[in-house]
Parts: structure tokens; C-alpha cells; sequence
């Protein structure tokens, strides 16, 4: 059988349970923030990954049609199986038009890149509708 000092000392006193939660609130605020940017550059490297990949699908159209995409959608399902989504939240591709001079066409040009419309700024500190690819 147990003395009644043994029996007292079975559970954990307040301040051990406080300095537990302490400890576990000051590791989740250094947690947290990093979880954030790497969700954010998570972000942005698919941002970057579609805009090689809708660039070089213009390209490639122009060079195997000898003429440029008149809009994105032309471009399914030959050379992308679908337009992906602008992952900034505007949801919005805006397309630059070829520069006549370099179209196989000068009296049709059409789409010559393509960047997102989104005015956010990103971790790199510039406008994610700089971005061309």
C-alpha cells in the first residue's frame, strides 16, 4: 500500500503544465512562419513552372504552325492538356502579342508570351506580373 505522500505526487503541479504549454507556444511561433514562406515559394515555383511551360507551348506552336496562337486555348490539347490556373488568386493569364516584325505573319500576329495579371508582390521583391518565364 501506498504512504499519503506518494499518493500526492502521482500528477503534474500547474506551473510544470504551464512551462509544457510555454514551451510548445514558443515552437510553434518559430514553426509557423517558416511553414508559411515555404508554402509561399511552394507557391511561386508552380507560378514559374507554368509560366516555362504556357511560354514554351507558344513557341512551340508558333514554330510548328508558322504562325502564333491567336489565344491560349488554341493550344489545347496539342501542346498543353489543359490551361493551367494563375495560382496568385487573379486568376488571369495576360497575353503580350508577338512584335510584327519577328511574326511569320506580319498582317496576323498573335499571342507572343504570357505573364499573370496578379499586382501582388513576391518573396524575390518584384511584381508576379513582371514574371515572363
Amino acid at each position: 500500500m501506498r504512504t499519503k505522500a506518494e499518493r500526492g505526487r502521482r500528477g503534474f503541479t500547474l506551473i510544470e503544465m504551464v512551462i509544457v504549454i510555454a514551451m510548445i507556444l514558443i515552437l510553434l511561433s518559430i514553426a509557423l512562419p517558416m511553414y508559411n514562406q515555404s508554402i509561399l515559394r511552394t507557391k511561386e515555383a508552380k507560378l514559374h513552372h507554368d509560366l516555362v511551360t504556357l511560354n514554351q507551348a507558344i513557341e512551340n506552336y508558333s514554330l510548328d504552325k508558322k504562325k502564333a496562337p491567336q489565344s491560349l486555348d488554341d493550344l489545347v490539347p496539342a501542346y498543353v492538356k489543359f490551361i493551367p490556373a494563375d495560382i496568385t488568386g487573379s486568376n488571369t493569364w495576360v497575353t503580350e502579342q508577338e512584335d510584327p516584325q519577328d511574326a511569320y505573319d506580319p498582317n496576323q500576329t498573335g499571342i507572343g508570351s504570357v505573364h499573370s495579371g496578379s499586382k501582388e508582390m513576391s518573396t524575390e521583391g518584384t511584381e508576379y506580373s513582371s514574371w515572363t518565364h
